[in-house]
């Protein structure tokens, strides 16, 4: 059987724990906060980095995808030593990114005709992307072939969800990807917006006045979407999302375990620059994909 090595582009926001012990190969977005100096994401600025440039001032950050020619890039020498390549991408609604990696794709498989590569659309972001990156990891060290993994990750990517909070909405309303979700919230003053991303799409949950609420509420949100499935909580992986609010993390974290009855398996993810542009310092929500375990 034909090994393969998995990327993904850096919105995946994994640890750089997970990112080393799964092997698992990044292929950076760019920021800008003035559209003259371009920095890699985790390679150029950290996201203590960047978030400390964030909040120094009336400052608009701009994300960039990656070209072809870095998927390209990354891609080369994995093909060049035989093995294949599984591909996972933000959100094609979201990025550009994935039909990036589909225009390397494309030219690779001319100059690499016995090799396979498979590109992803996650339909996620952040850590609802990084859940799904683990599970192809974890099916490829249990021995799954490329083929196998590609179509678990099809049916699984549809199990992913973020339920999430922000803390404001000018970075939504400065990078102009606010749409709906601001009839949420633009009137009111400290009015927190919860928010879901399934499948590709932004949907406005409601709204509650004050951070405390809105944290509870965001497990509200899991708590609903299991009763109204009827699905088991125990088959699936859970994680925190945040930005920069440790303390309101750590808070989440108990809050969900209690409802779980489980420790979490995973660190926190930090939302990175990709995301964080939108979102703000003050983003923060629990992820959750099923288990490959648990699908046919």
């Amino acid at each position: 059987m034909r090994t393969y090595r998995i990327f993904s582009d850096s919105s995946c926001d994994l640890p750089d724990i997970l990112l080393t012990d799964y092997r698992i190969e990044l292929v950076p977005f760019y920021v800008s906060f003035d559209q003259v100096n371009y920095y890699k994401e985790n390679v150029d600025i950290s996201k203590e980095a960047f978030y400390k440039t964030l909040k120094s001032g009336d400052i608009h950050a701009v994300t960039f995808l990656p070209s072809a020619n870095d998927y390209i890039s990354r891609f080369k020498p994995a093909l060049k030593e035989g093995c294949d390549i599984l591909c996972l991408c933000l959100s094609q609604n979201l990025s550009g990114s994935y039909q990036s990696a589909l225009n390397a794709k494309q030219i690779l498989e001319n100059q690499y005709p016995d090799s396979k590569i498979h590109v992803i659309d996650s339909t996620q972001a952040t850590g609802g992307q990084g859940l799904l990156l683990l599970q192809l990891a974890a099916m490829q060290k249990a021995g799954f072939t490329l083929d196998e993994a590609v179509r678990k990750a099809g049916i699984l990517k549809k199990t992913a969800r973020i339920m999430f909070t922000l803390d404001t909405l000018e970075y939504l309303s400065k990078g102009r990807r606010i749409g709906k979700v601001i009839s949420l919230a633009k009137d009111f003053l400290d009015l927190k917006p919860l928010i879901q991303l399934k499948e590709s799409e932004l949907i406005p949950y409601s709204n509650v006045r004050g951070r405390k609420k809105a944290l509870d509420k965001v497990l509200a949100m899991v708590s609903e979407h299991f009763h109204e499935t009827g699905e088991n909580p125990s088959e699936y992986e859970f994680c925190i999302l945040d930005a920069t609010t440790e303390d309101d993390a750590d808070y989440l974290q108990r809050k969900l375990e209690t409802y779980l009855g489980r420790k979490l398996n995973l660190p926190v993810f930090r939302i990175g620059v990709t995301i964080g542009a939108y979102t703000g310092p003050g983003a923060i929500g629990i992820c959750f994909i099923k288990h490959y375990n648990y699908i046919q």
